[in-house]
């Protein structure tokens, strides 16, 4: 009911849909024309033949003909009155039963759907909006990034040009806004001066259609831009974009950091001032096989393992906690601290078999051009013959067939990469990988967030989102110095100390085993102490630097009543 209002307005307004209607009320006049005439004819045959009816007995059967009815109360006797019958009910037929719902449905029904559909779906956002983000696609980036503003109470809208996708959306509780994604009034309409970020990741020509179309507009708004290909990531550049990313190189980098064949090493994947954050494989150091406590690396390196990843289950870390071959710890310290942890136990090594690796687009290519800086070998499949780049490096061919798994070396290989853009087809791949080599390494790529759990189940060591990589990489531009989003669901934030901890160490404070955030590193006056000493007091004016998933952090702004820095 609360749509009707504005439907009307529509309908009334609209200058599509008041020529409709103006169609639908000429076909209706020639409709009562046509009765009227059937009437009176009626009338005087029915005198030819020697009887007499009342004009209204004239309509009633003119309508009970052309509708078909046919109750059969009043007939004609008359060869040319059972003539004019037949043209009745002919007409009747074509105009009433064919006609006359073809354009009830065409010139009055359809635009009023669409009038109900675009009541729900607005055009613009309200005057008094600003700080918002913006976005113009609605791929599972899209929606993951928009989940994420959600999650952090941050103003958004989807810009979509389809109204039947818009009406989906909004019926799975998303913000969107209706317009024409390369129309300069559409972002009018979206206080486009307002906003804090907008979000460009379509394709390419596209996306410098859109930046350069917003430049006209603002010069100050951030602009994050997605490219495919390198050539396009300077022509964003000079149309406007402030940031542009190469979402599926930096996966492929980041996955081909973890291979076995690769190195060991401490693998940077954030940055919070100067506190990195790191991930390190621990499978064939000399940490496999030996409890935290044991390896005594903080005494000999300084940095602090804050978190132990097991198969996609982020664990807190204890002393007594093991490290087994699938383990990667997450690491904080200083570049130092990390240089020192990469000299004393991330040696490199290669491996004199070739790594496998299954899918030769965009991610799997990144992996092969990061492998080869390295001097790893590998050996790419690859269904889609365009693809293939170097015959000695891929090989053309379906994965799920043994014998081209074979030939690419599965048998001898350290690592495989599954990197398919179809989550299915990844973990199907990954059960058959895992069933003919229990002890090979399996690295697999996951397009949406909800089947990183899955892949890891099918026998996947590592698995990496590209939604979450560019997710977290679009709100540490949105949130800087305050939220560093690392890997699926492990974030860095910052508190205040709390009331009740001031004077207390971070032993005594038991923050760790009460919410599982872990404190690498405390902001005293702009100074910030990275591994800090557990002994030392603490004070009003400091704030804490913390790692922990997201359900931790969540319960530790509960347990102490804060509020994010």
């Amino acid at each position: 009911m609360k749509y009707i209002p504005s439907q009307i307005v529509y309908l009334l307004r609209n200058t599509i849909a008041k020529k409709n209607i103006k169609i639908l009320s000429k076909f209706i006049l020639i409709l009562v024309a046509l009765v009227s005439a059937y009437s009176i004819i009626f009338h005087y045959i029915m005198e030819y033949e020697g009887r007499q009816f009342s004009w209204l007995s004239g309509v009633y059967w003119t309508l009970v003909t052309m509708t078909t009815l046919g109750f059969g109360d009043i007939t004609f006797t008359s060869d040319v009155g059972k003539t004019f019958s037949v043209i009745v009910l002919l007409s009747g037929v074509i105009f009433l039963l064919v006609m006359l719902p073809f354009t009830f449905i065409q010139f009055f029904y359809a635009p009023w759907l669409d009038a109900q559909a675009k009541a729900r779906t607005p055009r613009s956002l309200p005057l008094n909006t600003q700080g918002h983000v913006i976005i113009t696609n609605t791929d599972s980036i899209s929606l993951s990034l928009a989940d994420k503003l959600i999650q952090y109470n941050y103003n958004y809208a989807i810009l979509v040009a389809d109204l039947q996708r818009a009406i989906e959306l909004h019926d799975m509780n998303y913000k969107v806004v209706v317009g024409e994604i390369d129309e300069p009034e559409t972002y009018r309409n979206l206080k486009i001066q307002d906003a804090s970020l907008l979000v460009v990741n379509n394709n390419d020509m596209l996306n410098t259609n859109i930046t350069f179309t917003i430049r006209s507009l603002t010069k100050n708004v951030p602009i994050v831009a997605t490219a495919d290909s390198d050539d396009s990531v300077d022509i964003l550049q000079l149309s406007g974009a402030t940031h542009v990313f190469q979402f599926a190189k930096m996966l492929g980098n980041a996955l081909a950091r973890c291979a076995v064949g690769s190195n060991v090493k401490a693998n940077i994947i954030g940055k919070f001032g100067d506190l990195l954050i790191a991930e390190a494989p621990a499978m064939r150091t000399q940490l496999e096989g030996k409890s935290l406590k044991e390896t005594r690396l903080r005494g000999k390196t300084g940095v602090t393992v804050v978190g132990m990843w097991e198969r996609g289950d982020f664990k807190v870390p204890l002393p007594d906690s093991f490290i087994h071959e699938s383990t990667v710890l997450v690491l904080a310290g200083s570049e130092e601290q990390l240089n020192k942890y990469d000299e004393v136990i991330g040696t490199s090594y290669v491996f004199d078999t070739p790594v496998v690796i299954i899918g030769g687009g965009r991610v799997g290519k990144a992996i092969a051009d990061a492998l080869n800086i390295r001097g790893v070998d590998y050996r790419v499949i690859e269904t889609n013959k365009d693809l293939i780049e170097n015959m000695e490096k891929y090989i053309h061919g379906s994965a799920a067939d043994l014998n081209t798994l074979i030939y690419a070396g599965i048998n001898e290989a350290p690592s495989v990469f599954i990197t398919t853009h179809d989550d299915d087809i990844n973990i199907y791949l990954t059960i058959y990988c895992r069933k003919l080599r229990p002890d090979i390494q399996i690295i697999s790529r996951a397009n949406l967030d909800r089947n990183i759990s899955k892949l890891h189940k099918a026998g996947a060591d590592i698995v990496m989102s590209y939604a979450s990589i560019a997710v977290n990489t679009i709100i540490n531009i949105l949130k800087p110095e305050k939220v560093l989003m690392l890997t699926e669901g492990l974030n860095v934030f910052s508190v205040p100390v709390p009331n009740s901890l001031i004077g207390q160490n971070l032993l005594e404070t038991a923050i760790r085993q009460k919410t599982g955030c872990s404190v690498v590193a405390i902001n005293s006056n702009g100074k910030i102490t990275i591994s800090p000493d557990p002994y030392v007091p603490l004070n009003s004016d400091d704030i804490l630097i913390l790692i922990g998933t997201t359900e931790a952090e969540k319960k530790l702004l509960n347990e102490f009543s804060l509020v994010e820095q």
